[in-house]
């Protein structure tokens, strides 16, 4: 496979689930702004921490008002992770290798990027609910996904968006756990309480995860939700389990066995998904959650680097060889 036609499937495959992720994240929060106390400020700025981009918002916005926050992850052109921005990069994506892909994957993308300009267009940020338009949105790409499981054959191109959708997912359950950790509860004091549960609750359902929790932990417990989405092996969305098969897609992209290396990416790979595999909760809340995670969240990064140099550019010395015979 073509470097370039790799590149573009790897980014596809990615573009969609941070524009997923997002459409999670707003709906879950607006339903948990339902159940807040009378009187209770709305907290938004947490979502835009949750992202990365605090220090864009506020370059461009004063407060955390719900409309502002909706439009700045939703529809904001300036914000180079926003939906809009995301779907019109995977639609762009797939238009260029628009051949490699299956004529309902690609009439799929392209209703969606017509789904975010109708919802822009409708101004859908003002709206006193607009659950309907992100549930919308979330179930045209879980769409995609479906399809994609369905019709795509497992060649080279399925793993390099299997790879791209499961290190963004990742990157994003690492975030946003990150993210409730730290800043959504107002106050140590509300530990153990019905708003620390209601919050607890609320990450979960972020991840479609509160069902399954519920069965193989029991009690809401804050050390049990962050071995769930962290260490589990089982859940699709923990990062464990990510990282294990965004492993193994680079394994059959090589052609390698599971065990060893066989360039940069798989090594970094391999160690990181070593050290979560022989983790405790215990030792990474005892280490520091934050701090655990911010490492983590540069590692991803890092491979993601990795990946970039190894597969899509063009090696150096191939370009040397080509200048030296012409």
């Amino acid at each position: 496979m073509l470097s370039r036609v790799a590149s573009h499937i790897y980014w596809l495959g990615r573009y969609l689930e941070r524009a997923e992720n997002y459409a999670r994240f707003i709906d879950v929060n607006f339903n948990l702004m339902q159940d807040l106390p009378a009187g209770l400020k709305e907290q938004w700025e947490p979502l835009v921490m949750a992202t990365g981009d605090l220090e864009l918002y506020q370059k461009n916005y004063e407060g955390f008002e719900r409309h502002q926050v909706m439009f700045f992850l939703t529809f904001d052109a300036n914000n180079p992770n926003s939906m809009l921005s995301a779907v019109t990069h995977a639609r762009e994506n797939a238009r260029i290798i628009r051949e490699n892909l299956s004529k309902e994957t690609w009439e799929k993308a392209n209703e969606l990027y017509y789904m975010l300009q109708s919802g822009l267009e409708r101004k859908i940020w003002k709206k006193e609910d607009p659950r309907e338009f992100y549930e919308q949105v979330k179930n045209q790409i879980l769409l995609l996904y479906g399809l994609a499981d369905a019709t795509v054959a497992r060649t080279e191109g399925w793993y390099f968006r299997q790879l791209g959708q499961l290190l963004e997912r990742a990157d994003k359950t690492s975030r946003i756990l990150d993210v409730k950790y730290h800043i959504l509860l107002p106050s140590v004091f509300e530990v153990g309480t019905p708003m620390d549960f209601l919050h607890w609750m609320a990450l979960l359902k972020s991840v479609t995860g509160f069902n399954t929790y519920r069965r193989l932990y029991g009690n809401i417990d804050p050390s049990g939700v962050v071995e769930f989405l962290m260490l589990n092996k089982y859940f699709p969305r923990s990062i464990f389990f990510c990282i294990k098969e965004a492993e193994r897609c680079l394994h059959c992209i090589s052609g390698s066995s599971s065990e060893g290396f066989n360039n940069s990416a798989e090594k970094a790979m391999g160690e990181l998904r070593s050290r979560l595999e022989y983790s405790e909760v215990d030792e990474i809340i005892s280490v520091g959650l934050h701090e655990y995670l911010d490492k983590l969240q540069l590692k991803i990064n890092h491979i993601s680097d990795l990946i970039d140099i190894n597969y899509f550019r063009i090696k150096d010395n191939y370009v040397s060889q080509s200048q030296s015979q012409s």
